[in-house]
């Protein structure tokens, strides 16, 4: 009797989780993800970048393509708020504002484009944009200023809607107006949720349903703050030149396996 008791929770409990993922998610790519945001949040705390990138190659390996860049833009801005808030004080105001002026006409610009894309564009696209950042070159730098400013916003914002993780593209002009390392930190997390926020309304405005996310976005958040936590007082233990090698070689893993499964979804699509 207290076995069938047992089993009857058991499934009640699974039913009662089932219901809460949403249309063509199973349980185990949502476990994916929550669990890969409290590491890729904990590597963000550590290094300032990276995370990003790493949770946008998960969610694009467990979750439907349309979907990976909205719920991986509110993730990131949950992220990044934790940051921004904690370091708002050092946060240089005017680099950020022309950078998101510039990014309203990106996001407007790139959003409808996204949710066009085939699945097997996306997904190729994804890991040509992880191996670029991992082992391109890096822009050159460029004289600070409004238009400098405005321009870039732009670009990532146009990016994000397609990449996600368009991180190292802000880092790079805001490492060329030459801040201390704490207003650097600040303003880049200040851009990057500002940029998610206006990558959140354009999905939402273009009919992205966020609501039948709303449970997994919650435990996403839940486990990406636990995860900077954490990161903050263990991964900074770790030598650096080490982790950054094995980081390198999981995101290459990674965007390889992307590409396998670019190729399945265009022969198949």
């Amino acid at each position: 009797m207290i076995a069938v008791s047992y089993d009857v929770i058991y499934h009640a409990g699974m039913e009662m989780i089932a219901a809460l993922m949403p249309d063509g998610v199973p349980l185990w790519a949502a476990a994916a993800a929550i669990f890969a945001s409290f590491f890729t949040s904990a590597l963000t705390a550590a290094f300032g970048l990276g995370g990003g990138l790493a949770l946008l190659a998960i969610m694009s390996s467990v979750f439907p393509a349309t979907a990976v860049i909205p719920i991986h833009g509110v993730a990131q801005a949950g992220s990044n708020a934790g940051r921004f808030y904690l370091q708002r004080k050092e946060v240089v105001w005017p680099i950020v504002l022309w950078f998101s002026a510039g990014g309203v006409l990106g996001a407007v610009l790139g959003g409808r484009l996204a949710l066009e894309m085939p699945v097997w564009l996306l997904r190729g696209g994804v890991a040509c944009f992880i191996l670029y950042t991992v082992w391109g070159p890096r822009p050159a730098s460029f004289a600070p200023g409004p238009k400098t400013f405005f321009t870039t916003g732009a670009v990532a914002a146009f990016l994000t809607m397609f990449f996600g993780a368009t991180g190292p593209i802000a880092a790079t002009m805001i490492g060329a107006a030459n801040l201390d390392r704490l207003k650097t930190v600040s303003t880049h997390a200040a851009a990057m949720v500002l940029q998610h926020l206006m990558k959140i309304v354009t999905f939402g405005l273009l009919g992205f349903a966020f609501a039948d996310w709303l449970w997994v976005i919650l435990a996403i958040l839940l486990a990406g703050f636990a995860g900077a936590y954490a990161g903050t007082h263990f991964l900074r233990r770790m030598p650096e030149p080490i982790f950054r090698r094995g980081f390198k070689t999981i995101l290459n893993i990674i965007a390889l396996y992307l590409f396998g499964v670019a190729l399945v979804d265009l022969r198949t699509g």
